[in-house]
């Protein structure tokens, strides 16, 4: 785990992807993407194994389980298509239910959602941060953008975490990335750091202080 402050927020970054926000009681996850392998199967892409949404959900599960938060919320992209959400397998939706009899679930819409996904928000104010989908006006907490960061030459999911954007790295288990040293991530986020996920969550600069340590 590693203890981020933002916006004056103490919010604790866990391995697995998922953020944590102890004064709310809120687990905060973003780009599920179940459905994943099927969409990309229908479109004649790659086959892969038809197994991660079940590995998403049971990891979401192992997390509620553990943090006991009193409520879960998704950042947007919950699901891959409009198929997906339509033709969950009913494993997918036992995990789900049990997911939602441990605690509120809330459902921020994103762009691979279907319109109209259940009671899904548009964005939601907690706090001093709004949470949404895409980074807007901050200070915020977003998805979207899958960022990974590289260290020792091994690139990881990642935290970004900037002055006005904090933007979480894709919770689902079949989802690529951004490189958080790329134009698009650089110009959005600005100056600051990437948490890695997996073992030990190590931290490095982003933005102006990674220019200048690669120097």
């Amino acid at each position: 785990m590693r203890e981020i402050t933002f916006a004056g927020v103490r919010l604790i970054a866990q391995p697995s992807g998922a953020l944590y926000w102890p004064d709310e009681g809120a687990l905060i996850v973003a780009d599920l993407h179940l459905g994943k392998s099927a969409r990309m199967a229908r479109r004649g892409g790659a086959l892969l194994p038809p197994f991660e949404s079940l590995d998403t959900v049971a990891r979401l599960e192992a997390e509620v389980a553990r943090l006991k938060p009193s409520r879960l919320i998704s950042l947007g992209d919950a699901f891959d298509d409009d198929t997906a959400a339509s033709e969950i397998a009913p494993e997918i939706a036992e995990c789900l239910a049990g997911v939602a009899a441990q605690t509120e679930l809330i459902w921020i819409a994103g762009n691979h959602d279907p319109v109209g996904l259940g009671r899904a928000l548009e964005e939601m104010r907690l706090g001093p941060l709004t949470l949404r989908h895409i980074a807007g006006d901050g200070p915020d907490l977003s998805g979207h953008y899958h960022p990974k960061a590289q260290i020792a030459r091994r690139s990881h999911r990642a935290f970004l975490v900037g002055r006005e954007h904090l933007i979480l790295p894709a919770f689902g288990t079949y989802t690529g990335g951004l490189d958080c040293d790329g134009p698009e991530l650089r110009a959005l986020v600005g100056p600051g750091i990437a948490v890695l996920t997996g073992p030990g969550m190590p931290v490095r600069p982003i933005g102006q202080s990674a220019a200048r340590q690669s120097r």
